[in-house]
């Protein structure tokens, strides 16, 4: 109450990442802002040393050094998969209330500030490619991924509306483990929906989908279902990105009841790759969990014998990945220079 006896209504509070967290995850590099995370991934900064680039680069002509992988729901997240290398122990809550939100742009304009900081450290190192740095400091390329799962985020078609909105960007790609379908409907209803929608894949049936990926809602599998025959429909490019894990999800076995997938997305591509023993997950599996990439090709080649409206289309050895394009429903392979 003010000192006239107004009622004064308090202010939603903003979510924040607790202070605890955030001094582990600036350790680890991470940008954090309110809910939000940003990094410069291994990629990014190899491609400023001159020593490779990602394989979205091979496969889509993505700019590995003018990407921002961010999340907007940083320590968010419905599933704990026993795979992921982020530090998920720190989701605490499966609710983020649009009134307890930042706007996408202020999201935006810190995370870049957080970013730049990331980067300023390298302009040190005379092993690094100067031009790259610079142009480095504007995307054209946003990843909507990194850690937590960005569709928990309320505000998501009004974030990727601001990142089309901005000169620079060339792409946007979303990466979502399927648990809130409503929220792809609405990028689809609101005209938000990125240039590329990947939709995590790592079962293809309900007691390997519960092994894996861990889910916290009760109707998880509906969920993940109802987001996958949307893929069909929807007008953007599409991705399915499976992810092999020994013991798990290999077996030739499952290839078929994979292949039913393919069929049911009517997916533009399908990213088959293995696990990496990497980051938080080597708490969970083993050195010897991940596929050698003569597997996954095998994989990858059966499958696409076993659903003849995919093939091959391209792989990359050192990330352990093949790629599958759908003939039927084909689309250039490379991002043209806009949104």
């Amino acid at each position: 109450m003010s000192c006239s006896g107004e009622v004064v209504e308090k202010e939603p509070e903003l979510i924040q990442i607790r202070p605890s967290i955030v001094k582990q995850l600036k350790k680890a590099k991470y940008g954090v802002s309110d809910h939000s995370t940003v990094e410069l991934c291994h990629w990014t900064k190899k491609s400023f040393r001159g020593e490779g680039t990602c394989y979205k680069h091979k496969f889509y002509g993505i700019s590995t050094h003018r990407c921002m992988e961010f999340s907007p729901a940083g320590m968010y997240c419905e599933n704990r998969c026993v795979y992921c290398w982020r530090p998920m122990e720190f989701y605490e809550t499966m609710e983020m209330k649009p009134e307890n939100v930042a706007e996408p742009e202020e999201i935006m304009t810190n995370l870049m500030a957080e970013r730049r900081k990331l980067i300023m450290g390298h302009y040190g190192d005379p092993n690094q490619d100067k031009k790259k740095l610079d142009e480095s400091l504007l995307p054209s390329h946003y990843s909507i991924s990194l850690s937590g799962e960005p569709t928990m985020y309320p505000k998501l078609p009004a974030l990727i509306k601001y990142l089309k909105s901005l000169e620079a960007t060339k792409s946007i790609f979303l990466v979502t483990n399927g648990q809130e379908p409503d929220m792809i409907q609405k990028l689809g209803d609101e005209n938000a929906l990125p240039t590329q929608l990947y939709l995590s894949t790592n079962a293809a049936d309900y007691e390997s989908f519960l092994k894996i990926n861990r889910p916290r809602y009760d109707d998880s599998w509906e969920r993940w279902n109802r987001t996958l025959k949307m893929l069909s429909t929807l007008d953007t490019r599409t991705v399915l990105r499976i992810t092999l894990i020994r013991g798990y999800n290999d077996d030739e076995e499952m290839i078929p009841a994979f292949a039913s997938l393919l069929q049911k997305s009517n997916t533009h591509f399908v990213e088959i790759k293995s696990y990496m023993h990497i980051g938080r997950s080597t708490n969970r599996l083993e050195h010897s969990d991940m596929l050698e990439m003569s597997e996954v090709r095998s994989f990858a080649n059966k499958l696409a014998q076993e659903n003849s409206d995919f093939t091959v289309m391209d792989e990359s050895g050192i990330s352990r990945i093949v790629i599958l394009q759908n003939k039927k429903r084909f689309v250039d392979r490379f991002i043209p220079a806009c949104c």
